[in-house]
């Protein structure tokens, strides 16, 4: 429920204490359903939603969260993330399909599941005329499971592992968008949560101020709680997340551990010589595709397992003449991957 005077929490809430009363993948899964097991933290299965006028924001969603994960939600602004994110906290309804959270069905479960559950969803709602340390007060006093008489230390704990000690005085409405993000964090962290569900947490944040959460989050997740974080950041997910999910145009495209999405696009082939012209004819006359030449490299993408090929591609470029400097396959990344299954650009700045 809802502080008497607070700004409205049903769809940017900032600690769901304040609305409510590791089996990994041994590989890389499409989007259908998983196997049940007493280890997931979140569940669905055709999870749809419609919206009036037609608009359908998320399609047959199938998704499957271990216990223990930092699992990254990943999508383009407009992939279906947040109205996801909305559903399993039962703060919309689906229009089909079903939705556990920490074994229980939502929103059916919302009284139950809600108190064990801290989240940061499209941003915090704050009371501008209150401090930030008022306002988590404020928030932890409207958490029935939550004691009184620890609030002043959880409050003071909470306000310095987000870095806002120094502005804990400081009327919320006079904070900046970085330092905003940084109390509704803070706000779903006043008491350990079983899951923490963050909706872009580092929205408004200057690099540092980025980096700080990545760190906050593996702490967090070090403590024994389950990640579940939105981005549309590519480079977030790869550093801070064990599992992820693409999202895209409402539909779950791909999940599974980042290392095994990642592993889905393929590798470039890349030769470090100064011969950079000779050593792209033997590349090219070798079926190497998509060539790119740089200084002092050349590389491109191979049509075979490297193992079937590379010892015959680097015959060829000693044979030719070709001063080799360095000769290997570069990893691919959730960028590459992200490619490959869809086709599109990824907004990897943000």
């Amino acid at each position: 429920m809802a502080v008497p005077g607070a700004p409205a929490v049903s769809s940017a809430s900032s600690a769901f204490s304040v609305s409510s009363s590791t089996s990994t993948t041994s590989s890389a899964s499409t989007a259908s359903p998983a196997s049940s097991g007493a280890d997931d933290v979140i569940r669905t299965s055709g999870l749809t939603k419609r919206f009036r006028g037609g608009q359908l924001a998320v399609d047959g969603l199938d998704l499957t969260v271990p216990r223990g994960s930092v699992f990254g939600f990943l999508g383009p602004n407009g992939s279906g993330k947040t109205t996801t994110i909305r559903m399993l906290m039962g703060l919309i309804a689906p229009t089909a399909g079903v939705a556990t959270v920490l074994g229980e069905p939502m929103p059916q479960s919302v009284g139950t599941v809600l108190p064990r559950v801290g989240a940061l969803i499209e941003g915090p709602a704050l009371y501008g005329f209150l401090s930030g340390r008022d306002n988590l007060a404020r928030f932890d006093a409207a958490d029935p499971t939550a004691d009184p008489r620890t609030r002043r230390q959880r409050v003071t704990e909470a306000l310095e592992r987000v870095g806002l000690t120094a502005a804990a005085g400081k009327k919320a409405r006079a904070y900046s968008l970085g330092m905003k993000q940084r109390l509704g964090l803070a706000s779903a962290l006043l008491q350990p949560r079983e899951l923490l569900v963050l909706d872009e947490p580092t929205n408004g944040l200057d690099p540092q101020g980025m980096r700080e959460i990545r760190a906050l989050v593996r702490e967090v997740a070090a403590e024994g709680t389950t990640v579940f974080l939105s981005s549309h950041l590519l480079d977030e997910i790869e550093q801070v997340c064990t599992h992820a999910a693409v999202m895209s145009r409402g539909r779950l495209l791909v999940q599974g551990t980042v290392a095994e999405l990642a592993a889905r696009a393929q590798g470039r082939l890349v030769v470090r010589t100064p011969d950079v012209a000779q050593a792209a004819e033997v590349l090219a006359a070798h079926h190497v595709a998509g060539l790119q030449k740089g200084e002092g490299r050349v590389d491109g993408g191979l049509d075979a397992p490297a193992d079937d090929v590379l010892p015959g591609i680097c015959a060829a470029l000693v044979a030719a003449g070709v001063r080799v400097h360095g000769f290997g396959v570069e990893r691919g990344t959730l960028e590459d991957a992200f490619v490959a299954l869809t086709g599109e650009g990824f907004d990897v700045a943000g």
